[in-house]
């Protein structure tokens, strides 16, 4: 459980610098160079993503079960993370009106991944890893939305067939994910 936690710490800590520490970020961007940054900022994120994955397949080998979700939860989180697919997509496909609704859908798409995987998983490492990324996107989509307002931020109205190809491609993505690619990478069927 410590090399899930580390992870966590380090990955997202990486990915909340922005949040609590926005003046800092930008005095040592401009010290180090957008180049280094980014460099230095994606050797914290993979070695963050390699220890919460290390961490958490060894807690799942020696699971602590806080409860037990009841099927009806499990349909549910399946309907959340396809909506969390479709948000994903919206936040690649250019001019959808999801974007320009939402203005930040990738944010929401973990929110929404995060808690279907709370509600569907009742063990102790679930609710930390899953607990923690939800916890952590509700905050940053907060202060997006914070940055939004007091900038000069805009974002396009968006049209239907860029709309129509984010849903599609997020189903897409989804029933690839849900029937092959989930128990491929994670080792669990989510349709059994």
């Amino acid at each position: 459980m410590l090399y899930l936690i580390l992870g966590l710490l380090l990955f997202v800590g990486t990915h909340s610098v922005r949040i609590v520490a926005d003046g800092w970020r930008t005095r040592t961007r401009a010290r180090l160079g957008a180049l280094r940054w980014r460099a230095l900022y994606t050797l914290l994120s993979l070695l963050g993503f390699v220890l919460i994955t290390w961490g958490f397949g060894q807690a799942r080998q020696m699971p602590v079960q806080l409860w037990s979700p009841p099927l009806a939860l499990r349909h549910l989180a399946l309907l959340l993370t396809l909506l969390s697919f479709v948000l994903l997509a919206a936040a690649y496909v250019p001019g959808n009106r999801i974007k320009a609704r939402l203005h930040h859908p990738m944010t929401a798409a973990v929110m929404l991944w995060a808690l279907a995987h709370l509600l569907a998983n009742g063990n102790l490492a679930h609710v930390i890893l899953f607990g923690t990324f939800l916890v952590w996107s509700v905050l940053v989509f907060l202060a997006a939305k914070k940055r939004d307002e007091q900038g000069d931020t805009r974002y396009s109205q968006g049209n239907t067939g860029a709309t129509g190809i984010t849903v599609a491609l997020g189903v897409a993505l989804w029933i690839a994910f849900t029937l092959w690619l989930h128990g491929l990478l994670i080792g669990v069927r989510p349709f059994g």
